[in-house]
């Protein structure tokens, strides 16, 4: 496979290229669904080049290959409610509305960085919609799980820093809790 000059292996044969839960979620979907084995990479990355223009620049990806994934929250009625909103990274995530409407709050704010990474148990600029925690509701753009100039491939976190996970997007409409949401982003 082929997607910028990164070594994409096959994600299942190398979770050691992964966060914990990245891993378990991985294997549990992969017994669940014969796509993810198949379809579901890992390429290892200097870490220092995790955050998206530097990935981008660095490993000759195009721009709308990549996924972004971002924490948020907010409450009602006492109770949070948090869900991670994935973007293409040449959009951003419409928090003020989408989100905010999704999780039915009167505001919706990023979760703070070290809240996201005890709580994930992933690395910061690493966090992915793969392995989150349960209760965490995944929200993933429509524009994320159909091919664009990139083609049909999405790179995403793997929870850590030093490596990144590539698949369909469709696949990942297809992860277990995933959300396919119509205008999550905004230009």
């Amino acid at each position: 496979m082929t997607l910028g000059t990164l070594d994409w292996k096959p994600a299942l044969e190398h979770l050691d290229l992964v966060a914990a839960p990245t891993a378990r979620t991985l294997s549990a979907w992969a017994a669940a669904d014969a796509d993810v084995a198949q379809h579901v990479l890992v390429a290892e990355i200097d870490p220092d080049l995790a955050d998206t223009a530097a990935l981008t620049e660095s490993y000759a990806l195009p721009p709308s290959a990549s996924a972004n994934c971002v924490l948020v929250a907010g409450r009602r009625e006492g109770a949070e409610r948090v869900a991670a909103a994935v973007v293409r990274a040449t959009t951003r995530a419409d928090v003020n509305n989408a989100v905010k409407r999704l999780l039915d709050v009167r505001k919706a704010s990023f979760l703070p960085m070290d809240r996201a990474t005890t709580e994930s148990g992933m690395e910061y600029g690493g966090i992915t919609p793969v392995g989150l925690p349960e209760g965490y509701r995944v929200l993933v753009d429509a524009a994320v799980t159909v091919p664009d100039e990139a083609g049909a491939l999405v790179v995403v976190g793997s929870g850590l820093r030093r490596s990144k996970i590539a698949l369909p997007g469709a696949l990942l409409a297809r992860l277990p809790g995933a959300e396919v949401v119509e205008d999550l982003a905004l230009a």
